[in-house]
């Protein structure tokens, strides 16, 4: 680790003492199970290099996942995802194979980590490092987040109608705000702007009033120094990054300041103090994941404020620009009938890719879903399919094929959330023993959650399969130029089919069928390493079909180094697999199709997929 930078920070001796105390950093584990010669030197380092995230080989990299969990913005496992290690374990291995993950946006607690001014909770952290390293361990990669909303939950009582999370009761009572009132407020998130004990509080931290921010910081370097000495080098070399904050809003502005203002003057500089406190605590080389004005992006025009770190100029590599997106004219029931449809949210996900182009870096959206309960759950399964397609492509599905150079980079992106609690909590709402909350997230009427446990302890998925468990472009050797996957996922008993092939290709068509099926196509660099993407559960790998440049096969072979097509475990031994695709050459332009609808699809027809996908691919990216 590197050393301390003594001049930038006023809490050396303090970390020191703590490092001291808690030992020497702890022997490297062997490689992950089922890892590959390029396994390790890909999960060495996570680098942002011209607008993507690449990987220790150079691959462009996809983040895909999920959060983890809200269960730590509760009180019933103290501040923790999880009641045991065992639980963590449970979650990682299922998060693997049922949700096709290989990230997650791992939530923190300030609360606990600082129940006391100036005193950082080591306990707390040696839990979180515990059930961290599950995680990691499975190779699905970490971004740690020290999380809030409406500030912390000391700021309501036994009585309120809402909660929050993330400061400490100390950081409360230093500031004697007014009682907590929304006034008329139907969702929660109105208490943002409306709630004057919240506005006040938020306003306090990012002017640092009673030095909250400075302890803020302190402790956010004492957690990431703790992380860094006692996870292994393997662990933490998993670990991507860190989100210093969760949804920044000013709370209220002063005279003549804006929200464009607000994020040039206050917000930047507090990720500037930030970086350098990740710098100090060893996180060099990782790059901290800022998020904008969390309004920046809203689709409701009363609520969107101007921002998206507009005067940032270039952030470059040591910063990566992270959005959240939610739905809410969809959420609120008025402002959008009906469901969502093929192409919904095209415009609002590439409004973050060209944020994240104009600052010189990489984007993520680190939120994202929509309500499973509820008068508006019935949207859930076209809203969250939607998307995940703007995920992947900057396209609707209708207009892809003919203009697929438009599509954009894959965008990475974790889902809210991964609770395995999910209606089966037992949380007494802001301490209040006669007001227990069991039921969906247990937390201001919330129930997000992708995964639950079924009666006999196993972990299910609440949404369609077919939906979650994706094929993506994990690892890319060379430069990706068009995606798009077609899921085939259903709401209800409708198939939602929104990029079918075009007639203008029929043995392309023949050969998908009714299936789900991808396309990537790429620009290789001459790399030995693959190109890899996860294989959903639904592509097992006798009856997945690749036509490809590179060959075509149906039913993949296992990986040798010289198979240019070929499947193997993903790393870590919790299950799951991937397509690697090998490509020779340096700047040339490969395609590759994969699909699971074909049974047995004749030598012939494979033959003249090939020849329609070559006609197509020289035709858009010559």
């Amino acid at each position: 680790m590197a050393k301390l930078r003594a001049h930038l920070l006023g809490v050396l001796v303090s970390l020191t003492g703590l490092l001291a105390a808690t030992g020497g950093h702890p022997v490297a584990a062997a490689s992950l199970p089922g890892s590959l010669w390029f396994d390790a030197r890909a999960r060495s380092a996570l680098t942002v290099r011209d607008g993507h995230l690449t990987d220790g080989l150079g691959r462009e990299v996809v983040l895909r996942g999920y959060n983890v969990s809200g269960e730590t913005k509760l009180a019933e496992n103290s501040g923790l995802p999880f009641a045991s290690v065992a639980d963590a374990q449970k979650s990682a291995a299922a998060l693997r194979t049922l949700g096709g993950g290989n990230t997650v946006r791992f939530l923190l607690s300030w609360a606990h980590a600082e129940p006391v001014r100036g005193r950082t909770d080591t306990a707390y952290l040696a839990a979180v490092t515990e059930q961290m390293r599950p995680f990691l361990d499975a190779g699905i990669r970490v971004l740690p987040d020290f999380h809030q909303d409406l500030y912390s939950r000391y700021l309501f009582d036994e009585g309120s109608w809402y909660t929050g999370d993330g400061a400490p009761q100390w950081a409360v009572a230093a500031g004697s705000y007014p009682a907590e009132s929304c006034g008329i407020c139907l969702f929660w998130g109105q208490n943002i702007t409306q709630n004057q004990a919240v506005t006040k509080a938020s306003y306090d931290f990012w002017h640092n009033a009673y030095g909250v921010q400075d302890a803020f910081l302190a402790t956010a370097q004492q957690t990431m120094a703790y992380l860094a000495q006692h996870l292994t080098d393997d662990e933490f070399a998993g670990v991507v990054g860190f989100d210093p904050y969760n949804e920044p809003h000013a709370g209220t502005y002063d005279s003549g300041e804006t929200s464009r203002t607000w994020e040039q003057n206050v917000l930047l500089p507090f990720y500037e103090r930030f970086r350098a406190r990740m710098d100090a605590a060893g996180w060099q080389d990782k790059p901290t994941f800022v998020e904008p004005n969390l309004f920046w992006n809203a689709n409701i025009s009363t609520q969107k404020q101007e921002g998206g770190l507009l005067d940032a100029g270039t952030l470059g590599p040591r910063y990566v620009f992270n959005a959240h997106f939610y739905d809410q004219k969809a959420i609120s029931g008025i402002l959008m009938w009906g469901k969502a449809g093929d192409g919904q949210y095209a415009a609002d996900f590439a409004t973050v890719r060209d944020r994240a182009a104009a600052l010189g870096t990489a984007a993520v959206v680190s939120e994202f879903g929509h309500p499973l309960s509820g008068s508006v759950s019935d949207k859930a399964p076209t809203v969250v399919k939607a998307m995940y397609q703007a995920l992947d492509s900057r396209l609707p599905g209708a207009s892809w094929w003919n203009d697929p150079a438009a599509s954009g980079p894959v965008l990475s992106g974790t889902q809210w959330q991964w609770d395995l609690y999910s209606g089966r909590h037992h949380e007494a709402m802001n301490g209040n023993p006669d007001k227990v909350l069991t039921s969906g997230d247990a937390w201001n009427g919330e129930d997000l959650s992708a995964v639950a446990l079924d009666d006999s302890g196993s972990p299910v998925v609440r949404q369609d399969a077919r939906l979650l468990d994706r094929l993506y472009p994990s690892a890319t050797a060379g430069t990706a130029l068009a995606f798009t996957y077609e899921d085939r996922s259903r709401d209800g008993s409708t198939t939602l089919t929104w990029n079918p092939v075009p007639a203008s290709l029929p043995d392309v068509a023949q050969l998908v069928g009714s299936g789900q099926y991808g396309l990537l196509v790429w620009r290789s660099d001459g790399s030995a390493a693959p190109t890899e993407l996860h294989l959903p559960a639904s592509f097992p790998a006798a009856s997945t079909t690749v036509v490809s440049d590179l060959g075509t096969t149906a039913g993949l072979p296992a990986y040798t180094g010289s198979t240019p097509i070929a499947v193997a475990d993903e790393p870590g031994g919790a299950g799951g697999q991937r397509l690697l695709l090998t490509a020779s050459g340096t700047a040339a332009v490969h395609y590759a199709l994969v699909a699971n609808g074909a049974t047995a699809p004749s030598a012939s027809l494979l033959s003249a997929a090939r020849t329609e996908l070559s006609a197509w691919a020289a035709k858009e990216f010559s």
